[in-house]
């Protein structure tokens, strides 16, 4: 009997094109019928293998989920960008392809980028998800983050309502 392991680790510069093709597909999955189709593709096709190059040779914090020889999925991490949120970490993104949702591999990624952010010395976490977004919203708070503020972003005139979870 064979194992494979799922392993998380942090992005290098041979992930650029899968770290695109996740991001294609899982925005996909998470955003159709949320925003609107023109602006989803903009947002997608801005986000190819170069960006994913320059934002990994610019020592963004990408962490990867590695599972039989894949990536599955992908976590962006840093320092929260909210002012008002006395939390000083974030979670920018956390994304799995739709095949791999739905086993733990979301759960285990987004376990590591908490424990990164707290090595780093980063106290408290926040992380913003479209209140529409079913998926997103419970899996925040099954892993028990706590409502803490609300706030809206607009994409081609249609304006969506977006909850931060804190975690501590």
């Amino acid at each position: 009997m064979k194992t494979i392991a799922a392993d998380v680790r942090l992005a290098e510069a041979r992930d650029a094109g899968a770290l695109a093709r996740v991001h294609a597909t899982s925005w996909q999955s998470a955003y159709r019928g949320l925003i609107p189709h023109r602006a989803l593709t903009a947002m997608i096709e801005r986000r190819g293998i170069e960006w994913w190059a320059r934002a990994i040779g610019n020592h963004a914090t990408i962490l990867v989920l590695e599972y039989g020889g894949e990536i599955a999925g992908y976590a962006t991490v840093g320092r929260n960008r909210t002012r008002g949120l006395s939390a000083e970490g974030e979670v920018y993104e956390i994304y799995m392809r739709p095949e791999f949702q739905g086993v733990g591999f979301g759960r285990r990624l987004f376990d590591s980028a908490r424990m990164l952010l707290r090595a780093r010395g980063l106290g408290g976490l926040v992380v913003w998800a479209l209140s529409d977004n079913d998926n997103a919203m419970r899996f925040y708070q099954s892993a028990g983050g706590a409502d803490i503020a609300t706030g809206s972003e607009t994409f081609d005139g249609v304006t969506l309502q977006k909850v931060a979870f804190s975690f501590v």
